[in-house]
Parts: C-alpha cells; sequence; structure tokens
C-alpha cells in the first residue's frame, strides 16, 4: 500500500475508534460497543505500524528525529 492510502486507513481508524470511544463514556457497559472499540484498535495499531515501518513514525511518543522536517510541507505540494 502506498504512503497516501496507508495514512488515509490510519485516519479512517482513527475516528472510528474515536466514534465509538464517544459512545462507550455514555454506555460503559455496552460489550458489543468496547468489542468493536477494541477490533478498531487492533487494526489502527497494526495499520499505523505498517505505515512508521516504511515512511517513519506519526507522532513523538518515545521518537525523537526530525527526519519528518525533510518531507515537503502541505503548502509546497503544486
Amino acid at each position: 500500500m502506498n504512503k497516501t492510502k496507508l495514512l488515509r486507513r490510519v485516519s479512517e481508524l482513527g475516528f472510528a475508534m474515536h466514534e465509538v470511544r464517544l459512545f462507550l463514556d455514555t454506555h460503559p457497559d455496552d460489550p458489543d460497543a468496547q468489542q468493536m472499540f477494541d477490533k478498531y484498535k487492533k487494526k489502527y495499531d497494526a495499520v499505523k505500524a505498517e505505515y512508521e515501518k516504511q515512511f517513519g513514525p506519526l507522532t513523538l511518543n518515545g521518537y525523537n528525529s526530525d527526519e519528518w522536517l525533510k518531507d515537503p510541507w502541505p503548502w509546497e505540494n503544486h
């Protein structure tokens, strides 16, 4: 999978996790929602790890690198 598709997938799964987490805030005892959150979290972690393996870290979380500075900034893409 290319960089754009992987990043889009990370974003989609992150959004899905966030939405289910909001539901769980008001329905903490819903086992189906918790199972859905766990499923999305597992997929998110796998896709994020694949992205970071190929293209570098998405967040600082333990990394001390400035590799991201080498990528073009959004306004530099023409």
